[in-house]
């Protein structure tokens, strides 16, 4: 029968009970040293007739590990990030870790302040969708540390860390390029278009060069804008810098006003291209003002798979990012390292899939 009582039980109560002494009742309920196996069996039954609840802190400070991992995502909102933590959870739970999640906002000082937070607490390892691409001393210096960094979705430039991404660019170039197969010579994109490339989006569109290594350290937005840009090229069209749209505030109300514009400009668009779920929600809140008709008046194909896209009337056509296993992946990698500290680093490219419905109608 487990004892209760209005404390927790302490190290020496549990001692008391096993017959042993507190150094070795520590050592069983600790994990470190050796206690022999009838030893080990009386302390564990103390504990659990007194309740006793490990001190993971006071066992940190003996082990150097507190059994924890630490996150920082830009959006603990976002649905892709909450799946993207599941995953995380699970691997983690499994392998006797906990979670310790923190969200930066997109915001550069926050994410420094969140990283800050997290070695304080000593987590053994952190795993990062960083809003820099450029100077990130904050995870250089944890990296210097030795405190092991996975990156998933946005990789830094110059930082040598295991790593988790989808294959933006090719997936959005073969999507694209089945639109440019229906029919629709004139697609608008709208896109956050985020930190990670220097160049104006002119600029960028008249000299991208998917040839080179350096496609991978831009942020995703940039990624499916390349997927975009290769698109049309392969298909002979030249892209119209007014059809790409820049958001550059990151939310859904200037999504739609960007989206507004598109679509009432002289000779409009046939289909849209959103790069993220919150530009989509601004385009559809701008399709609904504007009264227009899906697939019947514009067209529409949105990357991430949102539950309510499969309600909206005809259902939209989105790419589908393996956000679990994105997080799944990067917490294998992170336990990998903890476990071997001197393995190659492992960089992972997933896929997406590209999950049809009605939203995509040809164009004559």
């Amino acid at each position: 029968m487990i004892q209760r009582s209005s404390k927790n039980a302490t190290i020496i109560e549990v001692a008391r009970r096993a017959g042993v002494s507190s150094a070795t009742a520590g050592r069983v309920l600790g994990d470190y040293g050796y206690s022999s196996p009838e030893v080990q069996e009386k302390v564990r039954a103390a504990a659990t007739a007194l309740g006793y609840r490990p001190n993971r802190l006071a066992k940190g400070l003996i082990t150097g590990k507190t059994q924890t991992i630490g996150v920082v995502v830009g959006d603990i909102e976002s649905p892709f990030y909450a799946s993207v933590l599941r995953g995380i959870g699970d691997v983690a739970r499994r392998g006797g870790f906990g979670v310790i999640v923190t969200n930066s906002d997109e915001n550069a000082e926050l994410e420094r302040e969140a990283v800050q937070l997290l070695l304080e607490k000593q987590v053994d390892g952190l795993i990062v969708s960083s809003t820099f691409v450029d100077e990130p001393d904050h995870l250089r210096e944890a990296v210097a540390a030795r405190c092991p960094v996975v990156q998933f979705d946005r990789i830094v430039a110059g930082l040598e860390t295991d790593s988790v991404v989808v294959d933006n660019v090719s997936v959005t170039r073969s999507s694209i390029a089945a639109m440019i197969g229906a029919g629709h010579s004139r697609i608008g994109i709208l896109a956050e278009l985020g930190p990670g490339q220097r160049d104006d989006v002119g600029s960028f569109v008249a000299n991208v060069d998917l040839s080179s290594a350096d496609v991978r350290y831009h942020h995703p937005s940039w990624q499916r804008l390349l997927g975009y840009l290769e698109a049309h090229r392969a298909a002979g069209i030249e892209p119209d810098l007014q059809l790409v749209r820049r958001v550059a505030v990151y939310s859904s109300e200037a999504a739609r006003k960007e989206a507004l514009d598109l679509l009432t400009m002289r000779n409009a668009p046939s289909a849209l291209f959103t790069a993220d779920g919150v530009m989509s929600t601004g385009v559809l809140e701008a399709t609904s003002a504007l009264k227009l008709v899906i697939p019947g008046d514009v067209s529409l194909l949105c990357f991430d798979d949102l539950d309510w896209m499969q309600f909206v009337a005809q259902g939209i056509t989105a790419i589908a990012q393996p956000a679990h296993l994105i997080g799944a992946a990067a917490a294998e990698l992170l336990l990998k390292r903890l476990a071997e500290a001197t393995l190659p680093f492992e960089h992972r490219v997933l896929t997406a899939q590209i999950v049809e419905r009605n939203s995509i109608a040809v164009h004559v």
